[in-house]
């Protein structure tokens, strides 16, 4: 990699006593190419950097692959104007990727850009098989909590999103950022995957809201545990419901607001004050 994932810039900061001159750092965001065989499958807006672990990532949690055992090869070129990231499969694998090939061109923060069918979109998520995992809500604070220490490109440039994973008795196991909340998860995905880590051994943590998408890739990369600190959206929640994924969201204040399956988390007698 050659590319830097922030850049400074001279800009005027106004304050109720004035204006003045100062350095802000800003988020490098690159045009990403995930290829596979020599063929173009999606062309993303991402921070150039972690691009094994967000090709892995991503062919994981769009399906392309079922397991990191299935690519041969896979290495990141610097082209100066965008990257590539180049995967080979093996034969029989690359022509089903081929068969529904589908262009994701599109700008940061839209995870589901130039897809070619609703139906593939909005597609039903394999239930979740229930584990032993649970967390109380001591766990989800501290995850959330580590999360926010683990930033160090948003604490450069206040621009970027983050995922990371948390696990029981081990805390925060890694953090991945880009400018796109979808491309971070799939960083994350891949960091896991690379690790041989089982993300049902945890949760994923969240800096941003929970769209569709996001309760799709959590749900591919098998964690039961989502938390976030902006609210789902009203089909991600479904989508959430119906595959047996807990969904703790609004996390602030010490508290925190669970939305689907919350018998995995410990909260003791819960008040009804409806």
């Amino acid at each position: 990699m050659t590319q830097d994932r922030a850049r400074s810039v001279s800009v005027l900061t106004v304050r109720p006593g004035g204006a003045h001159v100062t350095l802000r750092a800003l988020p490098e965001e690159t045009p990403v190419a995930i290829v596979y065989n020599g063929s173009t499958q999606a062309v993303m807006m991402a921070t150039p950097d972690d691009l094994e672990d967000f090709a892995l990532g991503f062919s994981l949690s769009e399906h392309v692959i079922a397991s990191p055992a299935e690519i041969e090869r896979l290495e990141v070129v610097d082209h100066g104007a965008g990257i590539e990231a180049r995967i080979w499969l093996p034969e029989a694998r690359a022509e089903a990727v081929a068969a529904r090939r589908r262009a994701m061109a599109g700008p940061v923060g839209c995870g589901l850009c130039g897809i070619d069918s609703l139906a593939e979109a909005l597609h039903p998520i394999a239930p979740l098989p229930d584990t032993a995992l649970r967390l109380t809500v001591a766990d989800v604070l501290a995850a959330s909590a580590a999360l926010r220490a683990a930033q160090p490109l948003h604490d450069q440039t206040r621009a970027v999103h983050a995922a990371a994973f948390w696990r029981p008795g081990d805390g925060l196991l890694m953090a991945r950022e880009d400018v796109g909340r979808h491309n971070a998860l799939d960083k994350l995905i891949g960091a896991l995957a690379r690790a041989g880590i089982d993300a049902a051994t945890g949760a994923v943590v969240l800096t941003s809201r929970v769209s569709v998408e996001m309760v799709q890739k959590t749900a591919a990369a098998g964690a039961s545990v989502l938390i976030a600190a902006s609210a789902p959206t009203a089909h991600a929640l479904r989508l959430a419901d119906e595959a047996g994924l807990t969904v703790a969201a609004l996390v602030r204040d010490g508290g925190f607001t669970l939305f689907s399956h919350p018998e995995r988390i410990e909260t003791g007698d819960a008040q009804n004050v409806a």
